[in-house]
């Protein structure tokens, strides 16, 4: 908040974030009655419909994490908009808020400044990083790995300058065809697999290990297996 203070420079502070997930969101009571809060409504929705038990899951991370959840407040934004986008006038400056519905999340939010042509992502990009796929049902399965790629090409098709991304180094254009063409082997091989016959775990098991081989750089490699499962939930019905 000091710092968000010193770059404002007496300006009024209006914050948002891309979606509800605790390393991004979780924070935001710093910023009650010291900021005008937006958002989108699926994030809104979403946040109340999960936002307790994701702190309590992510508490089970590591006494670290548990520690920095301590206390922890959920906070609604002070507006939220309906539709595909809304932009905010900063002072001179245009500042977009886009969305295309489900991808990683239910309501994934995009910040997009036009004319700097810069990109802040979220989770839709990350730079050398396995996606993150929360596909955890009964309790969590709003992902969708097909429409996480429609989203992908429609940020390709902006054509930033400078990508944000959710984690990871801050990159260019590049990096989103990076994370699009993932996503788009990764359910080529396991709608092959679901085609086959096989199951679900069936289908870790046979893709698994060559995509961490075809990824050696990339960290965070247990996300692979539940990219799969999507997948194969999808290709299943």
């Amino acid at each position: 908040l000091r710092a968000a203070k010193e770059k404002a420079g007496g300006r009024p502070l209006v914050v948002t974030t891309t979606h509800f997930h605790p390393e991004h969101g979780f924070g935001l009571q710093v910023f009650r009655g010291e900021s005008h809060m937006v958002c989108n409504r699926s994030q809104l929705e979403e946040l109340r419909d999960k936002g307790a038990a994701y702190v309590e899951m992510f508490k089970t991370f590591g006494s670290s994490v548990a520690d920095a959840l301590e206390g922890v407040e959920l906070v609604e934004p002070d507006e939220t908009y309906d539709g595909d986008r809304t932009e905010l006038d900063l002072g001179g400056r245009t500042v977009e808020l886009l969305n295309r519905g489900l991808a990683h999340t239910r309501g994934d939010q995009v910040v997009w400044l036009p004319e700097e042509r810069i990109l802040f992502a979220g989770d839709l990009v990350e730079s050398r990083i396995f996606p993150i796929y929360p596909y955890f049902p009964p309790e969590d399965a709003d992902v969708n790995g097909s429409l996480w790629i429609e989203v992908l090409r429609w940020l390709e098709e902006l054509g930033p300058r400078q990508v944000v991304p959710g984690h990871g180094e801050v990159s260019d254009v590049s990096v989103i065809t990076d994370a699009r063409e993932y996503h788009e082997l990764l359910r080529e091989l396991t709608f092959a697999q679901v085609d086959a016959g096989a199951s679900a775990d069936e289908a870790v098991a046979a893709i698994e290990t060559g995509i961490h081989e075809r990824y050696p750089d990339w960290i965070q490699p247990e996300w692979v297996a539940f990219g799969i499962r999507c997948f194969h939930a999808e290709r299943s019905g």
